[in-house]
Parts: C-alpha cells; structure tokens; sequence
C-alpha cells in the first residue's frame, strides 16, 4: 500500500512541478501568434510548390529514360 501511495505522491510532485514551470514560460501575445502562424503556412505553401514541381521534373526524366510498354 505505501508503494502506491509513493507513486501518487510522485504523480502529483511531477504535475505541481509542471505547473511551476509553466508559469516560468513567456507566453506570445496575440499579434506576434498571428504573424508566426501566417509566416508557417506560408512556408510550407512554398515547400509543397518545391516538392511538387521537383516531383514532375523527376516523373518527366524518369518517363524519359524508363521506357514503357
């Protein structure tokens, strides 16, 4: 019974520790979130353009030097 009451006692030593930290953490105000997250789509719009126009370019050389049929 005391093992249990140890590993609660930890659990809640951990979460109450937790919490400490958090209060710790400077936290975004509303205009830079904003801004951070405009800035991530845009990036990732751009990256999946990349991927994409890499991934025809290589389906067109493969074509070329893979001949079908």
């Amino acid at each position: 019974m005391e093992s249990v009451q140890k590993k609660i006692q930890g659990i809640k030593a951990f979460f109450n520790d937790v919490l400490g930290e958090m209060r710790k953490c400077t936290w975004p105000e509303k205009q830079e979130l904003v801004e951070s997250t405009v800035v991530v789509i845009v990036l990732l719009f751009m990256l999946s353009i990349y991927v994409g126009v890499c991934d025809k370019i290589l389906v067109v050389l493969l074509r070329a030097l893979i001949p079908s049929g």
